[in-house]
């Protein structure tokens, strides 16, 4: 089963497939190591751990194509990617995605947001005309070669005109030809509930720590009704807090002595990008 029709069919059973984010290659192979179906591309992970800055439109295609290829290359599993606003207008949207289709995404997320977006759990968001969002799905839609590739659209109008004109615009993405919508930051469980009932088509939850809409949980997230839910950045959290640890450990004692336990084993690590592969590959064709 090709890689699109599976995740078609992974997000239209709506039983909150969990969709853990990678910013890399060696992130992704953790969560096809650790048996999720799907992953989810994270362009703010893409932003802080590429760029070292913020999620505010930093990044470009070109670097999200990239990942995108190293990743697809890495592990099997469907692809979400986060394409932001499509870097532009309607033409530049048709471009990115062919260019995240041919790189290997089995999905893309695209937003309303003026251009230069921002995280979706910032303050100070603005959103474009629904037309023009209209007018941009509509481009994504003609531009994919695969029937299957999910066109997953993203409102953050919730935070700026609230949570009635933010469906209103989802209603107007999925009648524009959206497979998939994701109504980002609602603030509470009437919200995401509503949201999931409103909606005929797949819906996406995002569930950032730290961020606006609570957590109610996968099982709570499958009653609802969603069809999937990102936990786009919590593997980024969980290394950055590992790294103050062991690095602050290691500037004041010179040592990794005591922090020996938080760290990978050196075989734990070349299982993980899976050297062995590249071992048999090497004795097939030395000469």
């Amino acid at each position: 089963m090709r890689s699109t029709t599976q995740f078609k069919d992974l997000l239209s059973q709506k039983r909150a497939l969990t969709l853990p984010g990678a910013a890399n290659a060696m992130f992704a192979r953790v969560v096809e190591d650790l048996g999720f179906e799907a992953c989810y591309v994270s362009g703010a992970g893409i932003a802080n751990m590429h760029l070292g800055a913020p999620d505010i439109g930093l990044t470009t295609l070109t670097e999200i194509a990239n990942a995108v290829s190293a990743i697809s290359d890495a592990i099997t599993l469907p692809l979400m990617v986060d394409g932001d606003t499509g870097f532009g207008n309607a033409v530049n949207m048709h471009r990115t995605i062919k260019v995240l289709e041919r790189a290997g995404a089995a999905a893309i997320q695209i937003e309303d947001q003026v251009f230069p977006k921002k995280c979706g759990h910032f303050n100070g968001k603005e959103v474009i005309p629904c037309a023009e969002m209209v007018a941009k799905i509509k481009a994504a839609v003609d531009a994919r070669t695969d029937a299957d590739f999910q066109i997953i659209a993203r409102t953050d109008a919730r935070a700026i005109e609230g949570i009635d004109k933010a469906i209103e615009r989802a209603h107007a993405f999925i009648e524009a030809g959206a497979d998939a919508t994701f109504v980002e930051a609602p603030l509470d469980f009437d919200e995401m509930a509503r949201i999931a009932r409103e909606l005929v088509v797949p819906q996406i939850a995002n569930i950032v720590f730290g961020g606006k809409t609570p957590d109610p949980g996968r099982a709570r997230l499958a009653d609802m009704g969603f069809g999937g839910v990102l936990y786009a950045n919590a593997s980024l959290q969980a290394a950055l807090r590992a790294a103050y640890q062991v690095l602050g450990s290691l500037k004041e004692h010179g040592s990794l002595d005591l922090v020996a336990d938080q760290l990978a084993s050196f075989e734990e690590r070349q299982r993980v990008v899976d050297k062995p592969k590249w071992d048999a590959m090497e004795a097939r064709y030395k000469v």
